[in-house]
This record gives structure tokens, sequence and C-alpha cells, in this order.
């Protein structure tokens, strides 16, 4: 399989995921049935996505002086990405509070953290784009640096990737300078009629799978893989690096792809992706796409 070179500017945080049978009302307190720390992080999540997928990752990102950030750096290491352009920066590591009900559906608040202190690219992490093939991004980081990382990805000729969770207000250089944008229905409705003026449009729908659509025209749907859900935490972060690790494959190949990984993904607890081997086993027929 050949595999493609991908820089992640995103963020890593450490989750504290605990499980009740629902989620609570604003002024409730209902009992939790169990507790993990599980590292995390949009941005940490989609590079292991993408690197258990076979790409070549390097994750962009900071971590802090406290007692998480050792366990997240050995985190990414361990999944196989690249951490020589992850910074360490005064003050405590990215974290976040994850609440997951019985049907599998979650409530998540994060505090940014070190993610919060990345206000521009280094030359490193400049030069690490430049060689990339793809740039993955999402916006748990300041905007300003995601829109400086597209434009100058744009310049450099690697393909830019937009994950635009969570929605906010999108910069115009942000939107003109991403080839693919990757988001849900929720935030493809958020996004309105800026979407006409997208180069490259994936929609995630869930139990209904995906919805691309490419340049003059072109537009296809994969359906879901049906499975059973015990945790959705992280498996749009899953489809998006599956995605980007196989786009060098053509949209064609990679959505398919990244719809049975972001379903796989949910099988487990956590913001768990599959390995590549394992996405063969339950589409066969791409198998050597």
């Amino acid at each position: 399989m050949d595999m493609s070179r991908i820089a992640v500017l995103g963020s890593i945080n450490m989750d504290l995921v605990v499980r009740a049978q629902r989620l609570p009302a604003p002024g409730e307190t209902v009992l939790g049935e169990s507790r993990r720390e599980i590292p995390g992080g949009k941005g940490a999540n989609q590079a292991i996505a993408a690197a258990r997928m076979g790409a070549h990752v390097w994750f962009l990102g900071a971590v802090g002086t406290d007692s998480y950030a050792q366990p997240l750096r050995e985190h990414l290491l361990s999944a196989g990405v690249h951490t020589s352009e992850l910074r360490t920066t005064a003050g405590p590591s990215g974290f976040a509070s994850i609440t997951v009900n019985q049907e599998g559906e979650n409530a998540i608040v994060v505090v940014p953290g070190a993610n919060q202190s990345l206000h521009g690219l280094t030359p490193a992490d400049r030069a690490r784009i430049r060689d990339c093939d793809v740039v993955l991004l999402q916006l748990e980081l300041p905007i300003d640096v995601v829109a400086e990382a597209a434009e100058f990805a744009c310049m450099a000729g690697t393909t830019v990737m937009l994950n635009p969770s969570p929605y906010q207000q999108l910069p115009e250089r942000l939107l003109t300078h991403a080839d693919v944008v990757i988001l849900n229905e929720i935030e493809a409705e958020q996004l309105g009629r800026d979407q006409a003026g997208l180069r490259q449009l994936l929609i995630t729908r869930g139990r209904r799978g995906a919805h691309f659509r490419g340049r003059g025209g072109e537009s296809f749907d994969v359906p879901a893989l049906g499975v059973d859900v015990i945790d959705t935490t992280g498996a749009g972060d899953a489809f998006a690096g599956a995605c980007a690790a196989l786009w060098h494959r053509g949209a064609s190949v990679a959505v398919p792809w990244a719809c049975t990984a972001g379903a796989l993904a949910v099988t487990r607890e956590g913001a768990y992706s599959p390995e590549y081997a394992e996405v063969a086993e339950r589409m066969p027929s791409l198998r050597e796409s």
C-alpha cells in the first residue's frame, strides 16, 4: 500500500470519560457508572486515525507542563505519530469532560489549556506542511493559526483538508484555501450558503453514511456500515483521519473507507480508530482499489 504524508495541526487533550444511564439536564445531577482517563482532542484523534490507516503522520500542536503532558506525548508515539513538532508550553495541557449515555450519545466540555497557546506557525511547522501531501485542520485551536496553516499550505501545493468543528464563523481566507471540507449535518446547516463556494464538500450523516460533492458537479452518497453503537465519541475524527490517509487514491475510494472507519469507531468505548486491516475486512471489494 502506498503511504501518504500528512501533517495534522490540532488539539490534544486528556479526556475524562464518564458513563451514565442518561445525560443530565441543566441543573441536574445523575449517578455515573464508570470513569476513565483517555487521551483525546480532535487533532490527536485524527492524527492517530490517519496513522492507523497507514499514513505517515506528523502532529503539530502543544502540550502543557502538567502531569498529563508525557502520557499525551506517549499516546501519539505509541500510535506511530511523529511528534518532532509537538511543542511544550507552560501551564496545563488540554482537558475534556465527556459524559456518555447508554445509547452511546455524548455531551462534551473542553478546556483548551496548551492548545490555546498556538497563535502562529513555527519555521519547523511550515517545513513539515510543505513536505506533506495533506494538512488536516480542525477548530479546537485559535482560528488565526488554522487560517495561517491553510493559506501557507495552499501556497506550498499541499492539499488542505478542513474539519470545521467545533463550528464557528469561518474567515474568508480559511474557506478560500480549503480544498476539502468535512462536516456533519449540523455544521453544514451552520455553514449555510457558504457551502456553495467550497471546492469539495463531505457531509457525514451518522447512521445514513456520507455525501460527497466534488468539482464540476460530481456527487455521490455512501451508505453507513451497520454496527452496534457503544460510544459515538471520536467517530467523526476517525472518518476525517481515514479520509486524509486515503485521499491520494481519490474520493471514490477515500470516502467509503472513511465511512467504514467511522462506523467501526463507535463499536468501542472512547475515541477509537480502527487499523487499516480491520477496515479492509469489512469492505473486501475495495481492498485493492
